[in-house]
């Protein structure tokens, strides 16, 4: 292909988990450094596989664009005398640059008057660049871990056996570390290890594939999917969906084979979330389910290297995980010995933070805010999110947790209902944990809702009360996730629900532990948590002046933001939106720095004035049980009903005239106006949609 730059990176066997961050980086890096280097590319994609790194750049330019540049030399004073002429700087700094003295001029810099020359720098052959940086910038691909080996200076994910580098098929020259570049790959580690001749990376993908080894992670993918899910039907069976397993075994093999092993049936009698963890977290082995949606006694694992005799590789997995199956085993019948609740106690000698105390303190902490919670969002619910509330850290103290961490929460499920726990409460247990993860489902109950807000609020909280704040990139104590799962949480409940309250209760329960002002605490969490609804909702395609008009209004009551957010943004919509929000901007922009006084119809002179207040009196008359039951959009469009009097009002009425009385009064009309508008959002901070459109 014209202009390809192949490179490939040979290695000993990279863990699955770094090529999540390696294939971007390396892709990055390229760009960077070609754009950088002055030299035009085209495309550029990287491909993996657990013992190779595959960069391929297109339509790479065959030398860099030639530049003119300017160079700075030593200041006027120096180089010239008092007459004039060039002293001995300024020839020697000529002679540097390959000019004559005559070709000097002077500019001005921050240093002062400089002399300087202009000169053209002409690009240098692409391969000759490449070979300069591929060494330094295979240093920065970004890994979790890197590492030396032998007593080479360099450091790399693994060790490097082979490096190929080819600018149209000729060989680039480079050193990292004892490896040479050369145009040699190597094939699949154990059926095809021989060495082979490359000239591009079609060649070497031909090549490779047919040694059925997919260097594309997502060819190799999709590959397994089929044959594990051919293989499971073959005895009309179905593997459980996942996707998680499924990426990491992408990048265990470069060549799969998948086969399918059973365990005995009396390991069934464990629950089904400890056989799949089992057999994803030790062994990688996709678990296996009937027509019916049950676990059944099979598995599958992917070889990367085909077996003279399945029987053999089979048996040596059942064994492996049958010790694997016996450890859980063991652990699950020891956890059944104790009731979970038993286990609260136990939860004393457990650091939840040095600054923080116990688990057993938060728990007491956050079962206190979940009853409070309770109370006033599901008063029927209160015992029951109280019980939830003390279970649903107690599996800490179980081998099952030890043993699987994972299972926090979903074995503790298990538990509270094996132990006769009501369903709301064995629920609330896993479901307190939810949402884990960006994306992920929240809880359905609102029993566990309760007490995945109480947990969370206390948890941020207490962080800020102890001086644990986020700082730039990084969260250690996932502040902002929880933060954003309380807000998710709130809104899917459609409860109203004053969270500076909340905030204040949970700042309550600090007192002997907080490092910090009260004050000060309990108003950096609520901006924190209102910086998190602003984000959320503009990543998900609201307007930001939208979002930020609301918060800016009033933000106490998440769902009440979010309601007043999605009827302002959808208003904003309006074909004739701009000209109703430059009438409520002049009513707002006006009342800045001055001193309206209450209203007195006496006072009004101008028919404006009275029309402008009886159009305000039925507008707030009809908008008050709207704001009341929460139905913005429909308040919005009856409060739209003011923009022909307010316009009117401005046109014909001189609102800043100089006798006090009337003055305070116009303004006192406007200001109750702009506390309608105030009860929905800050109307200053709305732009306008002319741009947009």
């Amino acid at each position: 292909m014209k202009g390809e730059f192949l490179l490939e990176i040979g290695t000993e066997e990279i863990p699955a988990g770094f090529m999540a961050s390696a294939i971007p980086s390396l892709k990055e890096l390229m760009g960077n450094a070609l754009a950088g280097a002055r030299i035009g590319y085209g495309t550029i994609e990287v491909f993996a596989t657990p013992r190779r790194l595959i960069l391929q750049a297109l339509d790479v330019a065959p030398a860099q664009t030639s530049i003119e540049i300017e160079k700075t030399g030593p200041p006027v004073g120096s180089a010239y005398d008092e007459n004039g002429k060039p002293t001995k700087a300024a020839l020697g700094f000529a002679k540097s640059q390959g000019v004559d003295v005559s070709d000097l001029y002077v500019v001005k810099t921050g240093k002062g008057e400089q002399v300087a020359v202009r000169k053209a720098e002409k690009g240098r052959p692409t391969p000759e660049v490449l070979g300069e940086m591929i060494p330094a910038l295979l240093e920065k691909i970004s890994f979790p871990k890197t590492m030396r080996w032998m007593d080479l200076d360099v450091r790399f994910a693994r060790p490097i056996h082979w490096i190929t580098a080819l600018y149209e098929g000729t060989v680039v020259p480079f050193d990292f570390g004892n490896i040479r570049s050369g145009n040699l790959s190597r094939g699949h580690r154990f059926t095809h290890p021989e060495p082979f001749r490359v000239t591009s990376l079609d060649d070497l993908r031909d090549r490779l594939h047919s040694q059925r080894v997919f260097i594309d992670p997502a060819q190799r993918r999709e590959t397994i999917l089929e044959q594990v899910k051919a293989l499971a039907a073959r005895d009309g069976l179905h593997i459980f969906d996942d996707p998680e397993l499924l990426d990491e075994v992408t990048y265990l093999v470069e060549s799969p084979y998948p086969i399918m092993g059973e365990f005995s049936p009396d390991f069934l009698e464990l629950p089904a979330s400890i056989l799949i963890t089992c057999m994803k977290k030790h062994q990688r082995y996709f678990s296996v389910q009937d027509a019916d949606g049950r676990i059944t006694n099979r598995f599958i694992a992917v070889n990367n290297t085909p077996v003279k005799d399945e029987q053999v590789s089979v048996k040596g997995h059942q064994r492996v995980l049958k010790a694997r199956l016996e450890d859980a085993k063991f652990y699950f019948q020891e956890d059944r010995k104790t009731p979970l609740f038993d286990r609260l106690d136990a939860l004393k000698g457990v650091t939840f933070h040095s600054k923080l105390g116990t688990a057993y303190e938060k728990v007491e902490r956050f079962t206190h805010l979940a009853r409070l919670l309770a109370e006033r969002l599901a008063p029927d619910k209160t015992q029951q999110v109280e019980r939830a509330a003390l279970l649903c850290k107690c599996d800490l103290e179980t081998g099952i947790v030890y043993e699987f961490p994972e299972l926090q929460g979903i074995i503790g499920s298990y538990y509270a209902k094996m132990d006769g726990e009501p369903k709301e409460v064995s629920t609330a247990v896993r479901e307190h944990y939810l949402p884990s993860y960006a994306g992920d489902s929240l809880p359905e109950g609102i029993v566990g809702s309760i007490v995945s807000v109480a947990d969370r609020i206390d948890t941020i909280v207490g962080c800020f009360g102890v001086g644990l704040t986020p700082t730039g990139g990084t969260d250690p104590y996932a502040l902002r996730r929880h933060a954003l799962g309380v807000i998710q949480i709130l809104i899917n409940l459609d409860r109203p629900l004053d969270l500076g309250w909340l905030v204040r209760e949970a700042d309550d329960l600090l007192d002997e532990k907080r490092t910090r002002p009260r004050e000060e605490v309990e108003a950096e969490v609520m901006e924190f948590i209102r910086t998190r609804f602003v984000n959320f909702h503009t990543t998900r395609g609201y307007a930001l002046d939208v979002v930020e008009a609301v918060v800016r209004a009033r933000f106490a009551d998440p769902v009440d933001a979010y309601k007043r957010a999605e009827a302002l943004n959808q208003w904003k919509q309006r074909d004739d939106f701009d000209a109703i929000i430059i009438g409520f901007k002049r009513v707002v922009n006006i009342l800045k720095d001055t001193r309206p006084a209450p209203v007195a119809e006496a006072l009004f002179q101008e028919e404006a004035e009275r029309s402008l207040f009886a159009a305000f009196k039925s507008v707030e008359k009809r908008c008050a049980p709207l704001i009341q039951s929460g139905a913005y959009f429909e308040a919005l469009t009856v409060i739209a009903e003011l923009k022909t009097p307010i316009d009117t009002l401005f046109d014909t009425v001189m609102v800043m005239v100089e006798d006090e009385k009337l003055r305070g009064n116009r303004l006192g009309l406007l200001k109750e106006i702009a506390g309608l508008f105030e009860t929905i959002a800050d109307f200053s901070f709305i732009g306008s949609t002319a741009e947009a459109r």
